[in-house]
């Protein structure tokens, strides 16, 4: 899906990592919500309470999930899934482009 019809944008910005990191919140109807955002080059560790499913809409980077101890790199086009109340590190290899969708909220 390419466009959200019928959500709510949350104005406020989520920002992380002195701005490296950003992203805004879309609220659809349901109360399910999404995040769209930018990483620039860097490394970055997130926690999560929900499962997430991270679609990377352009770009390229490495993750390493929570328990797993190898790196695997993600490109535009796919999809990581983050199971909840865990952490996560990535290495932004280029500015890349995301959708996060919270499972817990669908």
């Amino acid at each position: 899906m390419s466009v959200f019809e019928g959500v709510s944008v949350v104005r406020e910005a989520n920002i992380y990592f002195d701005g490296r990191v950003t992203s805004r919140t879309v609220e659809f109807p349901d109360g399910t919500r999404k995040t769209l955002g930018i990483m620039l080059p860097g490394e970055y560790n997130f926690g999560t309470d929900s499962p997430e499913i991270m679609q990377i809409l352009s770009g390229k980077l490495e993750v390493l999930l929570s328990g797993e101890s190898n790196w695997k790199r993600i490109s535009g086009g796919e999809s990581f899934e983050v199971a909840g109340k865990s952490r996560f590190d990535l290495k932004v290899l280029e500015v890349t482009d995301y959708c996060c969708s919270y499972v817990g909220d669908e």
